[in-house]
Order: structure tokens, then sequence, then C-alpha cells
């Protein structure tokens, strides 16, 4: 089979086939990204994250966490694409696969990233046209919150005890400030609470995964922060990229704008 060398958002180069035919998704927004463009016969296998769709959580092949991968099932199903992360995933795990086959990684960090690992994807997946249509709906969707948040101030929690939250330099730092909000942390990736002398921001967001905040936990933030307003929202929402970013406008105008 003919093959193309592409080149990763890690910078690396890998050789894959012109129409991969037997794919491994490592994570789970590029699982439901895969779905978007319809590659149901393709894709024979997934994490046990890889929620969506309900059909492929319940009939793919799933080959362990995507911190926790299991090599022997993976390489049992052959494949000759396997798409991964760099946060999501583990880089010995990753160094391990890329002895044996194809694998693409991803690195998003900001909107500007996520549309480019669809632009790039489109590439390597023969998918041209149906990433630049998806990307420019995207755009023009997001656009239209950009004030949204009102400058308003938000410390986004993803774990508790420790307490961590999302700093500079990530995906959901930039999903915050693409929709108007400021991040309250401006130390970069993920610090714990207790390294940063900082006062109460406007919102607490506690998010949905990967720490499943739930209601039980608002008065321990009520407490710490007793200014803010503390909101549950959803972390798929908040982190998913590539095809998922579509429902976020939605979930702000309809779900979110109650909360706040």
């Amino acid at each position: 089979m003919a093959e193309k060398i592409c080149i990763d958002q890690l910078g690396r180069k890998v050789s894959i086939p012109d129409k991969p035919l037997r794919i491994v998704s490592l994570v789970p927004s590029i699982t439901d990204f895969l779905h978007y463009l319809n590659f149901d016969k393709e894709v024979v296998g997934i994490t046990k994250f890889c929620i969506h769709p309900d059909e492929w959580f319940n009939t793919k092949t799933r080959i362990g966490g995507t911190k926790s991968l299991n090599i022997e099932k993976i390489s049992a199903l052959n494949p000759d694409l396997i798409i991964g992360n760099k946060e999501e995933n583990v880089e010995n795990e990753i160094n391990a696969l890329s002895n044996h086959f194809p694998v693409w990684m991803s690195d998003v960090n900001s909107f500007v990233d996520a549309n480019k690992m669809i632009q790039e994807l489109g590439i390597v997946l023969n998918r041209q046209n149906e990433c630049k249509l998806l990307i420019n709906s995207i755009k023009d969707s997001f656009q239209n919150l950009a004030n949204f948040g009102q400058n308003k101030s938000v410390l986004y929690f993803i774990w508790h005890d420790p307490d961590y939250v999302a700093g500079s330099f990530t995906f959901i730092d930039s999903i915050l400030n693409t929709f108007g909000f400021v991040n309250h942390c401006k130390m970069n990736r993920y610090p714990d609470i207790n390294d940063i002398s900082i006062d109460s921001p406007d919102y607490i967001f506690l998010s949905s995964e990967p720490f499943p905040f739930s209601s039980k936990h608002i008065e321990y933030f009520e407490d710490k922060f007793p200014t803010s307003k503390v909101v549950l929202v959803s972390g798929e929402m908040f982190s998913w990229y590539g095809s998922y970013m579509l429902k976020l406008p939605s979930y702000i105008e309809n779900e979110l704008i109650n909360k706040l």
C-alpha cells in the first residue's frame, strides 16, 4: 500500500498509509472526531475512556486507559495508524508502540492548536474538505460568544485533594479566554492551588473530569472562596477538542448561562 510522510504536532515524521484501514485512537476527543468523519469501519480500537459515541463504546475493542495502554491488545489489532496525545498518553508507552506501528501525536494547548490538529489530521486521513468545513464552523460559532465571560475571572479546578487548577498554556485556559473569561491562575499547566498566592475570583468552576466534582463539593469551595460563585461545569465541554467543540456554544448558551 502507498504511504505518505506526515509531520505530527510533536514535529515527528510518521510514515502513514494513504488510506488507513485499521485505526486505534488513544484519546477520547479524537475518537469522537473519527466518528464525526465516519470512520466506523476503520477504527478498531479505543480506550476505556472513549465514551462517545455510545455505539463505539459498546462495540469497539477497548485497549486500556489513556495512561495505561494494553500494548499487547493494541499489537493484536495490527493497526496501520495510532493517534495519541502528548498530555493524555504516557511517553514510554507511545515510544513502545512507535517501534512497531505508525503513531501520529497531537499536542493541543490552545484554540489555535486544536484547529491545526483538525487541519493536519484532515491530511493524514484524506478528509481535507470535511476538516476545513469543520474548522470554519467552529470559528463561526465561537465568534458569536467572544464576549460572553465579560472579563470575569475564573479558577478552573480539575482535581480535588490535592486541589489542582488549569493554568496558562492549557487548552482549558485558551477556551476560557476565547469566550471572554480571564483565567485567575497565571502559572503554567496544572499547579496545586496551595502553591499559588491568589485572592478570590469571580467564579470557581468545578470540572466534571478528570475529577468527578459534584454538588457535595460545592460547600467546601464556598468556604474556601467566600466571595466567589461556585459552579459545576462539564469537563468534556471545556477540555475536548476536535468535532466536540461544535457542542460548546450550545452548552454555554443553554446551560452555563443559567448557572452564572
